[in-house]
């Protein structure tokens, strides 16, 4: 499903805020808060569970923030953590079918492993590494506690700061640090030190 596009309103007028959209909002106008972070948070969750589910989160997260939307205590300056938030107590309640998805990544076997003499022999060997890279990272991202991963996975694919976490996940900024602190060690000890020349 493809969000359409808003077009800036006609006379030059600014585009409403995401608050002033989710306080209030008649269906319509809570429309253009779909059109504006569907994307986002769809690709957030296709990540965590899979595309299949993705979809059918998509529409529940959006459902219940338009349910709550006269609760909202967001940030003026946008609505995405609270609907990161949302849709990560939602992706709790299908916590184990994430799981299995990163063990069942981290146990099957690459692509690509037939090299011929062939002059993308090369090519083909790095893909694999980076396969194999991948499987590692799923089975350390499934041997994480649930609150860790939720973290991580909003800090590093996300690109959340850890104020904009803790307003999505109602925790403390210092808890924040806390456990995306548990979370890389947890990722280091995994991954070794592969994860740390990766390490900005």
């Amino acid at each position: 499903m493809q969000p359409a596009t808003s077009a800036a309103p006609l006379g030059g007028a600014e585009p409403p805020t995401d608050v002033e959209l989710i306080r209030g909002a008649t269906r319509e106008e809570f429309a253009l808060l779909f059109d504006r972070h569907a994307v986002t948070i769809h690709r957030y969750v296709a990540r965590r569970l899979g595309v299949a589910d993705a979809d059918d989160l998509l529409s529940q997260t959006f459902l219940v923030a338009f349910e709550r939307r006269d609760r909202y205590v967001g940030p003026a300056t946008g609505a995405l953590p609270w609907l990161y938030g949302i849709a990560t107590n939602l992706i709790h309640r299908r916590r184990r079918s994430e799981v299995r998805q990163y063990r069942a990544y981290s146990r099957s076997e690459p692509a690509g492993r037939d090299t011929h003499d062939d002059p993308l022999a090369t090519d083909v060997a790095s893909r694999v590494d980076a396969e194999a890279a991948k499987r590692a990272l799923a089975r350390a991202l499934a041997g994480l506690r649930a609150p860790e991963r939720d973290v991580l996975l909003l800090y590093a694919w996300e690109d959340l700061s850890y104020a904009e976490i803790a307003v999505a996940l109602a925790i403390p900024v210092g808890t924040v640090r806390s456990r995306l602190h548990r979370a890389r060690k947890a990722v280091r000890t995994t991954l070794g030190p592969t994860f740390e020349e990766n390490q900005p």
